[in-house]
């Protein structure tokens, strides 16, 4: 069906309007040529375009996460993130300070999503469940 996936794992203590977010500020850092064509209705009312190809959403807890953001950093697989910190920013700027200030290794990751070869993002998300 399609060589490549796009799945997106987050830390299964989150609440469920967490997840939602950061589920969206994630998918949001994909590549836009992931994107098709544009959706047109029986009388012509135009709307964007969404992934041309399913969403995985996966959980797993915080060793999980850090295990598979070092899997993607190895396999130099570009991936979006979202920390901790991201909940009490407000603003793309004080998003993008609030990483810049903390080193990879101490993220305190609550999501990750990547897009990829299919068997490469398997291995990447090993040990990951479907979220509920």
């Amino acid at each position: 069906m399609f060589d490549t996936k796009i799945a997106v794992l987050l830390r299964d203590d989150l609440a469920g309007w967490q997840a939602l977010n950061v589920t969206a500020f994630l998918v949001s850092g994909l590549p836009e040529t992931l994107r098709g064509a544009p959706y047109v209705d029986a009388d012509d009312v135009h709307y964007l375009s969404m992934f041309g190809q399913p969403v995985v959403v996966l959980q797993g807890d915080q060793d999980l996460l850090k295990k598979a953001h070092e899997r993607a950093l190895n396999r130099k697989q570009p991936m979006s993130i979202f920390t901790a910190d991201l909940f009490a920013t407000g603003n793309d700027d004080d998003n993008r300070a609030a990483v810049r200030k903390v080193h990879t290794q101490d993220l305190d990751l609550v999501g990750i999503a990547v897009h990829g070869q299919k068997n490469a993002v398997d291995k990447i998300f090993k040990g990951a469940r479907m979220h509920p």
